[in-house]
């Protein structure tokens, strides 16, 4: 019984061991992350975090960000938008824009209807209720971004924007 024990803790030790050496190799092999990378992994967590501390805000209004999105898009076009333009300008693309949109005309944030002349085409327009909802997260949302990153300064902020745009244009 004794003999079978220590057998086995000797295997174990070997089986850690080699796991051990495994994992040293692995990371004198692993290449070195290129610049462009490094900046794509930067851009992903810097979102990731940012994004983390706008939710509890638009959960407060049980909206989702992707419907948050929808309702500032429809805002800056009082006139209604087809729904395909909508999924155009929306900052993440959710596959399902006409689920989307039916949560938010159920809860009377949005209206939609069929075009006149085009009746394949919906157009959809936000609502009173819905603005007043934007009008009530402005000033927070606003306040959240100020305490985010208000310390980087105009300039620097300028900047970014401008580095940022230029990352998104095709070379």
């Amino acid at each position: 019984m004794q003999e079978s024990r220590n057998l086995h803790i000797s295997l174990q030790r070997v089986s850690l061991g080699g796991m051990k050496a495994g994992i040293q190799q692995a990371r004198k092999v692993r290449r070195g992350a290129c610049p462009e990378e490094a900046a794509f992994l930067e851009l992903l967590r810097t979102t990731d975090q940012l994004s983390r501390r706008l939710v509890p805000l638009l959960k407060a209004e049980e909206l989702s960000p992707t419907q948050y999105n929808v309702l500032r898009i429809l805002r800056g076009a009082p006139e209604g938008l087809p729904c395909g333009e909508i999924g155009q300008r929306m900052i993440t693309r959710d596959p399902d824009i006409t689920r989307l949109l039916d949560r938010l005309e159920k809860r009377g944030l949005i209206a939609r209807w069929r075009d006149v002349k085009d009746r394949r085409m919906v157009l959809a327009r936000i609502t009173p209720e819905g603005l007043k909802m934007l009008d009530r997260l402005d000033e927070p949302v606003q306040e959240g971004h100020r305490k985010q990153l208000g310390h980087l300064g105009r300039e620097r902020l300028k900047a970014l924007c401008e580095l940022l745009r230029a990352a998104r244009r095709e070379p």
